[in-house]
């Protein structure tokens, strides 16, 4: 008992206090990411200062890429979001590309399908039906995690090539729009297209508001309080009468829905339509902001607007500079390089002192 009432005490001073060294580690691996890919620009013959000058300028620099930046952010916001839920939970969710593609394309059919209907009711009804198909997805693995102790990697690694081929299957078969050659689908009736405020994507809105809910519910809730303590010490979570198996597979359902949902206002307000091109690489993208974020649903949002600037702008920055787009790339696996080093750094440490304290027993 006295174990999971230091995990309750653990959870509250981490959500009352602000972790100022913690929060620094993201930023200083922004800008040394920012430092080396300038020095290899520099190597290149080229003006780095010119490129990221036209990389942020197109981002952030008028009302129009702001838009482009906050349409490119939106299922970063919440592929991110639905990678930290999992995280909370001590799950490694890297399937959230299977489930955004699934969500994508369950809210493209939803967009064709219920053509007729009155936009307040289309919206909605294909963005939850893009959430669900996102959640059962996850739901798989979540299952076998807690009944058959099968890793939620593997299972979500193999689920993330099953999802694709069977998108890819259906949007190249019965779901291919008709007298066309390429795998895709029909463009969504008007009716199921979410709104543009100004030149600001509503979806963006949609994202922010539920990162601050899932904030909300994972600090003030009782179910947040099981996925934490469960995710911190799955014993004491036993033990003070939480069902880890139940928290385990709500997580993942909540964190496959999250993405689901990303991929399904992708389609209702980007792309209008489900391409397998369209949305490639935002679930893995998710992972990376999760960990800019430092797992925190509030800090996933300005590390997802970051990172989606860096993606608006990089046409731009070639166009300008001559640089190539793939330099967006390679920052940002420098900055999950980055950010993730301490965490190395503290595992390898910890092994070391476990071996130490092994040797003293023999």
């Amino acid at each position: 008992m006295s174990e999971t009432k230091s995990i309750k005490t653990d959870l509250e001073k981490t959500d009352k206090k602000f972790d100022v060294g913690s929060w620094l580690i993201p930023i200083i691996a922004v800008f040394i990411a920012l430092f080396i890919g300038g020095i290899l620009i520099k190597l290149q013959g080229l003006d780095p200062v010119v490129a990221y000058k036209s990389l942020f300028k197109t981002a952030f620099g008028s009302i129009e890429g702001i838009g482009a930046t906050l349409g490119k952010s939106t299922p970063l916001v919440l592929s991110g979001l639905a990678v930290a839920v999992g995280l909370r939970a001590g799950l490694f969710n890297i399937g959230a590309q299977g489930q955004l593609l699934s969500g994508s394309l369950a809210a493209a059919w939803a967009g064709v399908t219920f053509d007729g209907l009155p936009g307040y009711i289309h919206i909605p009804v294909a963005l939850i039906i893009g959430a669900f198909f996102g959640s059962i997805v996850a739901a798989i693995s979540g299952l076998l995690k807690a009944y058959r102790g099968v890793h939620e990697v593997i299972t979500t690694i193999m689920l993330n090539s099953i999802v694709m081929a069977i998108a890819d299957y259906l949007a190249s078969g019965k779901l291919r729009e008709p007298g066309q050659f390429l795998t895709r689908t029909s463009e969504i009736a008007e009716s199921a297209r979410l709104p543009i405020i100004g030149s600001l994507p509503s979806g963006f809105f949609i994202a922010v508001i539920l990162g601050v809910f899932i904030w909300w519910v994972l600090g003030r809730t009782t179910s947040g309080f099981r996925i934490e303590t469960v995710g911190r010490n799955r014993h004491a979570a036993w033990y003070s009468g939480i069902s880890v198996k139940r928290t385990v597979v709500s997580a993942m359902v909540v964190s496959g829905a999250i993405a689901g949902l990303g991929g399904a206002i992708e389609t209702l307000g980007i792309t209008y339509r489900y391409a397998p091109a369209f949305n490639l690489g935002l679930g893995f993208d998710g992972i990376t902001i999760a960990l800019l974020g430092r797992v925190h649903p509030i800090g996933i949002i300005p590390g997802a607007i970051l990172i989606g600037g860096m993606r608006a702008g990089a046409a731009n920055m070639q166009f300008d500079a001559g640089v190539a787009p793939e330099i967006v790339d390679l920052l940002m696996a420098l900055i999950l390089l980055f950010v993730t080093a301490p965490l190395i750094t503290r595992f390898f440490k910890n092994s070391s002192n476990k071996s130490m304290t092994s040797g003293w027993g023999n």
